[in-house]
């Protein structure tokens, strides 16, 4: 009887363990004191926080010039990911992709049969972005292109471009960002192929590229 008993708790264990395996969760979430920003998905709030500030941390590290600026590494990542250049493989770090790989089991963030974009323009939160957005013209095109099924990232993208100062000050702005230029891409990404453990010149040599410039600068849009 114990035998059998023993047997039993052993496959319980066993089935259990492959549960959590399935059930794939964030280990280390490394922004928690910048607080909830992003007030979306009760399920996902807290990763979804965590994704927009690994993300911004990355591209202030990459397009840094020795001196992090947030405005200025919007500015050249949408640039860069609108106009389809964008080194997705140098500005990625560890932790952000660890981020992807629990992001990716969320299904109704996605949509594999998009020829625009792997993000689901129906989901949640794209939902709840397009509600928050604050600058009324982007937030009326943004709305107006979902409603219509004409969504893309090039079609957004370019009224983004001109009102990048905007994204840094407007977390649902920097959070659509974040996911439909860069999480988003990251599916066309071959993992096995980058070194997460480049050297900080390696990871930053994009610091020498001065940024455009942009005579609507310092003003509000």
């Amino acid at each position: 009887m114990q035998t059998q008993f023993l047997k039993l708790f052993v496959i319980a264990l066993a089935i259990n363990a492959l549960s959590c395996k399935k059930n794939n969760t964030l280990s280390e979430y490394q922004f928690e004191e910048k607080g909830i920003v992003l007030n979306c998905d009760n399920t996902n709030l807290k990763l979804y926080n965590e994704a927009l500030f690994s993300f911004e941390k990355d591209i202030e590290t990459y397009y840094g010039n020795d001196k992090p600026n947030l405005i200025r590494a919007y500015s050249q990542f949408i640039r860069s990911a609108v106009g389809g250049h964008a080194k997705y493989e140098d500005i990625i770090s560890q932790h952000t992709l660890n981020i992807f790989e629990v992001l990716k089991d969320k299904n109704n963030l996605w949509d594999a049969n998009n020829p625009k974009s792997y993000l689901n323009y129906n989901s949640p939160l794209v939902n709840c972005i397009a509600k928050n957005i604050q600058n009324k013209d982007l937030n009326t095109t943004l709305n107006a292109l979902i409603s219509a099924n004409s969504m893309s990232p090039k079609l957004f993208g370019s009224p983004l471009m001109t009102n990048y100062s905007s994204v840094s000050r407007d977390k649902y702005l920097a959070a659509y960002v974040a996911f439909d230029l860069f999480y988003a891409k990251l599916f066309n990404i071959d993992f096995s192929k980058i070194n997460l453990d480049r050297t900080e010149a390696n990871t930053t040599s994009n610091k020498n590229i001065t940024p455009p410039v942009d005579p609507h600068a310092g003003h509000n849009h």
